[in-house]
């Protein structure tokens, strides 16, 4: 688990590079999220380049789609395509690294953005595995600022109709948007009270431990009867206190002086976690 948070600071670096490139990217959330997809494609999904056209592979979706960078990194480092392309090739003219997910690249199920679409297609997705007596899991990562989407509920009702205990849900409770904070804007406590109420099994965590998010995954796959969805408490723009708590950078490039001071932060936590 160490490993994976040493590895994590890396990732991050990976992602302000291409923002950097880029001119653009949804940074904030990219920070809150991108431990919780480095422990689902490196440590718990059975997905890899490999198999990534087997019927019985994990299916995921990012439904906050904005989040696109941490996703390329993740990918990338998982082994679907070179980081040196994505950085390169990202958000540019004709280029396949957009800013959100393309199901144009390997590894992406499907073209995902247009918040409140992902854990209803995730629903269809985890029925047809039980329709086939597959026994491939389902996952899907949401912003908590995309709650308000109503499609969001429709799709927790038929999840917790049909018992989709290859279905889990993941919450990057991170409590900011574009606009602010979450709670201001349409508030979500108590989220867990609210799932529970269509049948889905819950579990609350740190979004930011690999320990937690290990044994999260682990107690999702082990329910049956019930959907699962995870709340994992994060921080928007963890890694750096230049980015930490500040709805401003939900999408934002760094000053040269930024980027220095969050790549120095960025080397200390490494180094802290080395140590540890």
């Amino acid at each position: 688990m160490n490993s994976l948070k040493v590895k994590s600071f890396d990732l991050r670096k990976n992602v302000i590079d291409m923002i950097i490139e880029g001119k653009g990217g949804h940074i904030g959330g990219d920070m809150s999220v991108i431990d919780i997809l480095i422990s689902l494609y490196l440590k718990n999904m059975n997905v890899s380049p490999a198999n990534k056209d087997d019927e019985n592979r994990d299916r995921f979706v990012m439904s906050k789609g904005h989040s696109v960078e941490a996703y390329y990194a993740v990918l990338a480092e998982a082994g679907f395509f070179d980081i040196r392309d994505v950085i390169a090739q990202f958000s540019k003219f004709g280029s396949k690294f957009i800013g959100h997910p393309n199901n144009k690249l390997p590894g992406i199920e499907m073209n995902s953005g247009s918040l409140g679409h992902g854990l209803p297609v995730c629903v269809g997705m985890a029925l047809a595995g039980k329709m086939d007596k597959k026994d491939y899991r389902v996952y899907t990562v949401m912003g908590d600022g995309e709650l308000a989407e109503g499609s969001v509920w429709e799709g927790a009702m038929a999840a917790g109709h049909y018992k989709l205990d290859n279905l889990c849900a993941v919450v990057d409770r991170n409590r900011l948007q574009i606009s602010g904070c979450t709670e201001d804007i349409m508030c979500h406590d108590d989220l867990g009270a609210r799932f529970a109420s269509f049948g889905w099994h819950v579990i609350t965590i740190d979004g930011h431990n690999y320990d937690e998010l290990d044994a999260a995954f682990a107690e999702a796959k082990a329910t049956k009867g019930q959907p699962t969805v995870i709340i994992a408490n994060t921080i928007k723009g963890f890694g750096s206190p230049v980015m930490e708590n500040k709805a401003n950078w939900h999408h934002k490039v760094p000053t040269a002086d930024e980027y220095e001071q969050i790549m120095k932060d960025f080397a200390q936590r490494k180094e802290a976690a080395l140590n540890e």
